[in-house]
């Protein structure tokens, strides 16, 4: 098998829409099908089930999958380890939609301008789907907002960071016990940092709360809230400065309660460590300390 069969294969096993990936690598499909079909009888396996103009991951490919990319992710990694004076390469990192949104576009910004050889694949998913992404070596980093123990990633904490209870009612209570907030909760969707956070603060008591809508954006929740005075919600306190600031929300402060949380970088602890990698982990870690969040 070749590193031109395999690149092939692991574009084809995110992206099943052979012409999609064909126009994407600039290259025919007929190209990709004879590749595919030459690493499927090098392996003597079938590792995709045809149907119609899509190939689509069998049993056998996911498994030759798990076992193969760490490997070749190494050796791709290898063209650039040498480059002591010259960084460059490809990374793919993923954020929760608090750091992503309201952190890392101006890192992301000065780490590309400073390093112009180097292409960052970013994205933008909760915090659960990052961790499970880097444990199938998807990922190459993730920045999360929960703490994770698995014994197969590598955890280092960036900063940490405060939710806050707000409201758009300007009689709201100024400090109150949570499951006396007589309103309607407005808060993100299951498996999301910021939800897991605040519904492990406060433990039996979400059972007595009324969670009205749950929602992916944390713009469309302010924009509920802002709207709604029956409405509120538990949110980094990054998010809605300005909105304190203009006094459009009002934070309800909480009797007997903090919602802390901690932002980490995550990683496979198997994970190649060339020094692109290193150089975006030390940058990551220097930028979120002068970022600290109180």
């Amino acid at each position: 098998m070749t590193l031109k069969e395999l690149h092939f294969f692991y574009k084809l096993s995110e992206n099943p829409q052979v012409t999609q990936v064909a126009n994407e690598l600039n290259i025919s499909q007929s190209a990709i099908s004879l590749a595919i079909k030459s690493l499927e009888n090098s392996l003597n396996e079938q590792l995709f089930d045809r149907i119609g103009k899509k190939l689509i991951l069998n049993e056998k490919g996911k498994y030759f999958k798990e076992k193969t990319l760490p490997h070749y992710l190494a050796l791709m990694d290898a063209q650039t380890i040498f480059q002591e004076n010259k960084l460059a390469g490809n990374i793919k990192i993923a954020s929760s939609r608090t750091i992503s949104n309201y952190i890392m576009p101006n890192i992301y910004y000065d780490f590309l301008t400073k390093y112009k050889d180097v292409k960052l694949d970013i994205s933008t998913i909760n915090s659960s789907k990052i961790i499970d992404k880097i444990l199938k070596s998807q990922l190459d980093i993730g920045l999360i907002e929960v703490d994770t123990q698995n014994s197969s990633l590598i955890k280092e904490k960036l900063c940490d960071d405060e939710l806050i209870v707000v409201t758009s009612d300007e009689n709201h209570p100024k400090i109150a016990f949570i499951d006396a907030i007589k309103k309607r909760w407005i808060l993100r969707e299951t498996g999301s940092g910021t939800r897991e956070i605040f519904i492990n603060c406060i433990g039996e008591i979400s059972k007595e709360l009324d969670i009205f809508m749950q929602l992916q954006d944390f713009e469309e929740i302010k924009k509920i809230v802002l709207n709604n005075p029956d409405t509120v919600t538990a949110i980094s306190k990054i998010i809605v400065e300005e909105e304190l600031k203009e006094k459009k929300l009002f934070q309800i402060k909480l009797k007997n309660l903090e919602l802390k949380r901690e932002f980490y970088l995550v990683y496979h602890k198997e994970k190649t460590k060339n020094l692109l990698f290193e150089t975006l982990i030390e940058f990551l870690k220097n930028r979120f300390k002068e970022f600290y969040l109180p």
